[in-house]
């Protein structure tokens, strides 16, 4: 556990985190302008989730020594990964359990500070159907890896959390 905290502390394991973002990242971006997937409103907001980790592992890159840029950075990484779990959830839910009288909404709703689809529509424009399964691997829809991949984050960072407490062997 004395290893994962001091992991904790290097830029490496914030910039590992950071690769981890771009590379689901970039697979959302080939599904959708290269295999030609419409992304849903979900799939958007997830995206939003999976950036708000980025930021977080961005923060953490700045100073991985210090104590606020890390728990700053911890903090981040645990909401946003919440925050797309609870969506991917919700994502899996209208996918298999579908009904007229709960469904996502038509367009995407971005703060009117920060209107991402009208500033970067290639990235944030929603235009799927979030009940359709468009896509599999291994049996699994993406919400349902987006569920897998959200969940192993939250675990990751409680790992790491918990890792803090631990303190070297005294003999």
């Amino acid at each position: 556990m004395q290893f994962l905290n001091s992991f904790s502390k290097s830029r490496l394991s914030w910039g590992l985190l950071l690769l981890f973002v771009i590379f689901f990242e970039g697979c959302a971006l080939f599904f959708q302008h290269v295999m030609k997937l419409d992304p849903c409103v979900m799939c958007i907001y997830e995206r939003v989730a999976m950036l708000g980790i980025g930021l977080a592992a961005l923060v953490g890159l700045i100073a991985p020594q210090n104590f606020v840029f890390r728990w700053l950075g911890l903090a981040g990484w645990g909401a946003s990964a919440y925050w797309g779990l609870k969506l991917a959830n919700e994502h899996v839910g209208y996918q298999f359990n579908p009904s007229p009288f709960a469904t996502c909404d038509l367009f995407v709703r971005f703060p009117e500070w920060a209107p991402l689809n009208q500033w970067m529509p290639w990235m944030f424009e929603a235009t799927g159907d979030c009940s359709k399964v468009v896509w599999t691997f291994l049996g699994q829809s993406m919400p349902q890896w987006l569920v897998i991949i959200f969940a192993a984050n939250l675990i990751a960072l409680a790992v790491i959390a918990l890792a803090r407490f631990f303190n070297k062997k005294t003999a």
